[in-house]
Parts: C-alpha cells; sequence; structure tokens
C-alpha cells in the first residue's frame, strides 16, 4: 500500500492518518456504458495529500461492469492508490454501500455514483475541506447537468438548475462526503429510497461545505423516464419525512415564492412547461412499488 503524507495541520488536530485518508465508495448496478468515464476521470484527479482507496462494488451485475473496474486496477497501483472490485450476487445499493463501508480503510468518505464525472480538482478540494476540522462535516462539489440528447431533458434540465435545491451549497446528488467525524452520525445505511436525502439531512446547514469545483451528473432522456425518477425522488423525501421529521429542520433551502415562480418561467418558458409537465404527471400516475433509474 503506498501511502502519503498528510497535511500536517490535520495533525495538529489529534487526528490519525487513517482519519485523513480517503475512501472512494462507488456502488454499480450494470454500469458498463458510463464506469469507465467515471474511472477515467476519477484517476485523472489532482492527487489529495492523503492515501486513497478506491471500492468499486458492483451488485447483481448482468453486463461488463466488473471487468471494465477492473482494467482500472492498474491505473489505480501506478498513481498510487489502492483498489478493490467487489462483485456481489445481491442487488442493491444500499447494500453495496454498506459493503464499501464495511471494507473502507480510512476516515474520510466518499460515496461517488457511477455515472458521475468529477472535475481535476474536486477530489483534492473535498479532502482539504473536510481535513480543515475535527467537528462533524459534510462536503460535496459542485454540480453540472450533463448535456442531455432529447430536448425534453435539454428544457427540465434548464429549468431544474434554476430551482432553490439545484442552486444551494453541496446539494451532493451523484457525489457527496464525510469526514470521520461526520460518517459517526449514522450507523450503517437504512435501507431507503433516498440515500444522498438521509445522509445531507444528517447535517444542517452550516455543516454542509460546497467547494467550487464541479462534477456532471446526467439526468435521464425523455418524458417518461422523467417522470419515473421525479415520482421516485419525491417518494424518497416522503419516506424520510415520515420515518425521520426531525430531519427536515436541516433542510436549509429557501422556498420558492410566486414572483419568483414567475420570473423564472420567463426565463425559461419551454423548461417551466416540461417541468410543470412533469410535475402533473407525477401526481396523477399511479406510483409503482418497483425500484426505478429511470434510463
Amino acid at each position: 500500500m503506498t501511502s502519503v503524507s498528510a497535511n500536517s495541520s490535520g495533525f495538529s488536530m489529534g487526528t490519525t492518518p487513517e482519519c485523513l485518508g480517503l475512501t472512494i465508495i462507488v456502488p454499480a448496478n450494470n454500469e458498463e456504458a458510463y464506469l469507465a468515464s467515471c474511472l477515467h476521470a476519477l484517476m485523472d484527479s489532482e492527487p489529495p495529500d492523503s492515501e486513497v482507496q478506491v471500492l468499486v462494488v458492483a451488485n447483481a451485475c448482468s453486463d461488463k461492469t466488473v471487468e471494465v473496474a477492473r482494467s482500472f486496477e492498474p491505473t489505480a497501483a501506478r498513481i498510487g492508490w489502492t483498489m478493490q472490485v467487489i462483485d456481489l450476487a445481491l442487488p442493491g445499493k444500499l447494500n453495496a454501500l454498506n459493503v464499501g463501508d464495511d471494507l473502507a480503510k480510512n476516515g474520510l468518505r466518499m460515496y461517488l455514483d457511477a455515472d458521475v464525472l468529477v472535475s481535476p480538482g474536486l477530489i483534492r478540494l473535498v479532502v482539504n475541506e473536510l481535513i480543515a476540522t475535527s467537528a462533524p462535516s459534510y462536503a460535496s462539489g459542485s454540480p453540472q447537468i450533463s448535456e442531455a440528447q432529447s430536448a425534453v431533458t435539454r428544457a427540465y434540465a434548464r429549468f431544474w438548475q434554476m430551482l432553490p435545491f439545484a442552486r444551494s451549497e453541496a446539494p451532493g446528488f451523484g457525489l457527496f462526503a464525510v469526514n470521520a467525524a461526520g460518517r459517526s452520525r449514522w450507523a450503517r445505511f437504512p435501507d431507503i429510497i433516498s440515500d444522498d436525502t438521509y445522509v445531507r439531512l444528517l447535517f444542517a446547514p452550516h455543516e454542509r461545505k460546497g467547494v467550487p469545483a464541479t462534477y456532471q451528473w446526467p439526468m435521464v432522456e425523455g418524458f417518461s423516464r422523467l417522470v419515473k425518477v421525479r415520482r421516485r425522488q419525491d417518494q424518497g423525501v416522503k419516506e424520510i419525512a415520515l420515518k425521520w421529521p426531525e430531519l427536515l429542520r436541516n433542510e436549509g433551502k429557501p422556498r420558492i415564492g410566486n414572483n419568483e415562480l414567475l420570473v423564472l418561467a420567463l426565463k425559461e418558458p419551454w423548461g417551466f412547461l416540461v417541468y410543470t409537465a412533469v410535475t402533473l404527471a407525477v401526481r396523477t400516475r399511479r406510483a409503482s412499488a418497483q425500484w426505478t433509474r429511470g434510463r
């Protein structure tokens, strides 16, 4: 295992090299089409001043996800990172996250979706943010929606990115990280719909830090898929509100008023129409009990 000396300011807080090291957990279910780009971007990152461990946790894959992941092991070794690919027969993202946590060797944890592309400076900036304090801390980058193929998704994405949640600091969808004290906020990932929302709401707004470095997050293509994913997102928020209502006080995002909504609609009328149509479809169509990724 290759170790890189940690930032001295971290040691002055009484932390250990393990606490300052970073483990990146990438759950993956049939991500053959996306994973190579994700890992290319990850390993092209500016290296942080800490040890890095990458865990790709493939779960119930029927494509070449595992083979794609293992093809990056020599690259990880060349840049001084350790990498392990876990091939699980049992499906489920939450189980994959828990298996990754069980195998994690470092105190800093980053949870990265297999279709996300990080910019070169993001990993270093997130690590620096997390080791700047011994208090519980949550960090993420500045999300950008990847260029969509369909006109409907492009319009929806343009309007969605103007909404308060998307503009908030460290919204964390697709990528979030915590320090060791932050990871102690929860035990194992519960069996829920929205793991990223759950973790984000475990931290008060002042504990969530956004770094300026960006990451690309793809939005699903087409109206019907947008409806499926939006419905699932809404179900996830409702589930958290039902099981942990006290977490809602940590939301911190401003409510959008009618006047602001009108301004946004005038700025992006086509996007507003698509967003409204998706919202109405979510409310009028029967929800499915089956998990959906929308693609």
